[in-house]
């Protein structure tokens, strides 16, 4: 009796390996063949914004190209977890420029700060101080965060050493990127002002980088423009400022 069990499920499972083997073979050498269940290790390419009409395999043509998610209400605060850093994730203060709607295509509709001056906020954003403060702990860590932030947003176009000749402007494709060695006198807020929202032929990055993100970009923007930018320098500069005061320079 016992044999007769082993044989018919060692039959059994022959045959439904066979069947599986069959039904796994297609014509087409590219196909992985029958798959169980695709959608749940296969997805879709999505990109945001678009319903591309696909249920269930089935296309919506005229579907294809029309918006599905809609943009968060106006200063709406995305929930990080992160109480300490919630200063990071509050809207941007500062107003883009009257032209921005034309120019980047910021508008007012999709919540975005709008100013009625042509300068927006751009020479106020110079009191504007970098909420991420760099010490000897940690400013190894920022600068490698920031370095791979920079060279996968900035380095195309601002070059590996920031001094504007990146691939795209090498190419011919985009003119008149500065080199950071001629922009000192730009404070963090300006450039922090300038990643956010674009400026001149670069787009805003606020959709790309959050406000943390871009800080950090600015300290190694700044590890660009200047010789020997970092915490010791940074302190040497508070004291030299503290001490002018209890003089009376």
């Amino acid at each position: 009796m016992k044999k007769k069990i082993k044989a018919i499920s060692t039959k059994a499972l022959v045959l439904t390996f066979g069947i599986g083997t069959l039904f796994s073979c297609v014509s087409d050498k590219d196909s992985p063949g029958l798959e169980f269940m695709p959608d749940m290790y296969r997805s879709p390419a999505i990109e945001t914004y678009v319903d591309y009409g696909l249920v269930k395999q089935s296309i919506n043509v005229e579907a294809t190209m029309t918006q599905s998610a809609k943009h968060p209400p106006l200063y709406t605060i995305p929930y990080q977890g992160k109480i300490h850093e919630l200063e990071f994730y509050l809207p941007y203060h500062r107003q883009v420029t009257s032209f921005a709607p034309i120019t980047h295509g910021l508008r007012a509709d999709q919540g975005w700060n709008i100013s009625e001056d042509p300068s927006g906020d751009y020479f106020k954003a110079a009191e504007d101080k970098n909420p991420i403060v760099l010490t000897e702990e940690n400013q190894k860590e920022i600068f490698s965060s920031g370095k791979e932030l920079y060279e996968i947003n900035c380095a195309h176009c601002h070059g590996e050493k920031g001094n504007g000749k990146g691939p795209m402007v090498l190419s011919g494709a985009y003119l008149g990127v500065p080199d950071y060695a001629n922009l000192k006198e730009l404070a963090d807020g300006q450039v922090f002002y300038s990643i956010f929202y674009g400026k001149g032929m670069m787009g805003a990055h606020a959709s790309l980088l959050n406000k943390k993100e871009i800080w950090t970009v600015v300290h190694y923007i700044n590890k660009l423009r200047f010789e020997d930018y970092g915490a010791e320098s940074l302190n040497d500069e508070v004291v030299s400022d503290s001490t002018a005061v209890e003089t009376g320079e």
